[in-house]
């Protein structure tokens, strides 16, 4: 045991003799940059290799994922299955981990440590946030991590990488990258219509391929209802204009993409320049026609005040047949309709093409729900790799017969009862599937979409994943869920997301706060749609122009080889 002691703190003390001569003053150094290669340690590869430290080894770090409510079976915060788990199979063990209370104090505690000059954690949990990425970029206090990258991210990791070369563009200074992306599933968030499938029934509609189409549909729902209601008390679209109309429920993506834009966000046009998708031409198209639909009662006059959430909660009351959204609306909210309204029923259509064929929605996911910066001070920098990885490979996509198959840990969030295995919380005394996974769940970028639609298929359900997923997500979620990658060809990508530039700091949100008036006042009609035009040539002279200059430089920074 003594000489075990006496062995680990020799390899500390190298490694940290290593780290203190290769790191430079600051982030933006070229030590800095490759001291992925000369920090570690040859008994750290050693580990590394095997897949456990041995001796374990003491790392700093950020807990941010599924804080648990309250800790069962005696665990505690400094007890508990995970880290117990951790230390046993990789040989890891969290020390002086931060445990923020939520993201907003998480934020203040880190930019107040980088003021103030105090310790910061090995690993660095960083929320997609690119004002926070480049403060700490700035700071100096982490390394770039493309040599540590190279050599240690496993092939899952990798592969998503070049497959999605732009997700590295925040985290991106100088040809220099700082941050490790944290995987999430991808196209989740896609938008498709969701239709009231019992009023299409009875009304013996087809579904519309055009904008045309649903607006033949939509009068049909209003005029016609099939529930009975008043044309006054039906208003087909629920949709929210409170903030961003390029948003995650409610949102008019859709439309502006059917006039070849998508608004409020950075588009490539067709020289590959990045430009504002709200001042394309194709935005003043789809203006006109929401103040066409406004004028026949196809919009209620309150959606100007209503968030996400309250356009659920109109939705789910009965007085609208189509709500824009992504493949999970028969998880949320689509049960509080069922509940709500007797014999309702919901069905996922593809997003229809406007007068010249043109058809689009938003598409910002790159797979990527976070990342984790890694401190010039870490003596095993390697050890966040080690630990992903192996969450990857055994936690992301469970082999059958692996001792992950049915979930993390036994007694937790899954048991043996009447002789099977179930994660049925209500069988199982004391459920808890709150884990303290430092980079929060595993999940395999294009898994969650492949799956859903390889159960719309008619296939069944075979690995242990497959079924979980089978069981907990519905028919109905499962064949959006192939609408969804049928549209692939027509997503937009958002291409801006770096930090706000100088003249974004200084004048973006006037500018915005100008699109959002001028838009509202043109659906509306307190505005005719040629104030569109004075629109955009005040957005250009007042700061417009420049900010599409300088975030094409960003562009041409983070693309360049």
């Amino acid at each position: 045991m003594g000489k075990s002691k006496k062995s680990w703190m020799l390899l500390a003390v190298t490694a940290l003799m290593v780290i203190t001569a290769c790191t430079g003053k600051s982030g933006e150094d070229a030590k800095s940059a490759n001291s992925g290669s000369k920090d570690v340690t040859a008994a750290s590869d050693a580990a590394f290799s095997k897949g456990k430290y041995d001796p374990p080894i003491d790392i700093s770090t950020v807990v941010m994922f599924t804080p648990p409510k309250k800790y069962v079976k005696g665990d505690t915060q400094e007890n508990n299955v995970h880290d117990r788990w951790m230390l046993e199979q990789l040989g890891i063990k969290h020390k002086d981990t931060w445990y923020p209370a939520g993201g907003d104090q998480y934020k203040q505690k880190l930019q107040l440590a980088i003021a103030s000059g105090e310790k910061l954690p090995d690993f660095v949990y960083v929320p997609t946030d690119p004002v926070l990425t480049n403060q700490l970029i700035d700071s100096g206090q982490f390394v770039a991590i493309d040599t540590l990258f190279d050599k240690y991210a496993n092939k899952i990791w990798k592969d998503h990488t070049i497959q999605h070369p732009e997700l590295w563009y925040p985290f991106t200074r100088n040809g220099k990258k700082y941050n490790l992306p944290i995987l999430e599933y991808t196209d989740n968030d896609d938008t498709l219509l969701w239709l009231r499938e019992d009023w299409m029934e009875k009304l013996n509609l087809k579904a519309p391929k055009t904008i045309a189409e649903l607006e033949n549909v939509m009068d049909k729902f209003k005029n016609q209802n099939p529930d009975g209601l008043a044309s006054k008390d039906v208003y087909p679209l629920a949709i929210s204009l409170k903030g961003n109309t390029n948003t995650w429920l409610g949102g008019l993506d859709w439309l502006f993409g059917a006039y070849g834009t998508i608004e409020e966000q950075w588009n490539k046009d067709a020289k590959g320049n990045l430009e504002y998708g709200s001042i394309n031409p194709g935005s003043k198209q789809a203006l006109a026609k929401l103040q066409e639909w406004m004028n026949k009662g196809y919009i209620h006059p309150d959606s100007a005040l209503w968030d996400e959430n309250k356009t659920a909660e109109f939705w789910t009351k009965g007085n609208a047949g189509v709500l824009p959204g992504a493949n999970w609306i028969p998880d949320w909210p689509g049960p509080d309709l069922l509940k709500t309204v007797k014999g309702s029923k919901f069905k996922a259509y593809p997003v229809p093409a406007g007068p010249d064929g043109l058809a689009g929605t938003k598409w910002q996911n790159t797979g990527v729900n976070s990342s984790f910066m890694i401190n010039k001070d870490a003596k095993h920098p390697e050890a966040i790799f080690m630990y992903y990885n192996y969450m990857l490979d055994n936690l992301a996509n469970p082999p059958t017969g692996s001792k992950f198959e049915n979930g993390f840990a036994q007694g937790y969030d899954w048991d043996i009862v009447d002789g099977k295995p179930t994660s049925n919380k209500d069988k199982i005394k004391d459920f808890s599937n709150d884990f303290t996974f430092i980079t929060g769940p595993a999940r395999i970028p294009d898994l969650y979409m492949k799956t859903l639609v390889k159960l719309a298929d008619g296939n069944k359900p075979e690995t242990p994943y497959e079924k979980q997923l089978a069981d907990f997500r519905k028919p109905e979620n499962w064949y959006a869920a192939k609408i969804v990658m049928s549209q692939m060809d027509i997503r937009k990508q958002n291409y801006f997301t770096g930090a706000a530039t100088p003249t974004m700091i200084s004048k973006w949100n006037l500018l915005r706060q100008s699109e959002m008036e001028t838009f509202n006042k043109i659906i509306y009609g307190k505005l005719p749609v040629t104030a569109f035009d004075e629109f955009v040539a005040s957005w250009k002279a007042n700061g417009g122009d420049q900010v599409t200059k300088e975030v094409n430089e960003w562009f041409t920074s983070v693309t360049k080889k």
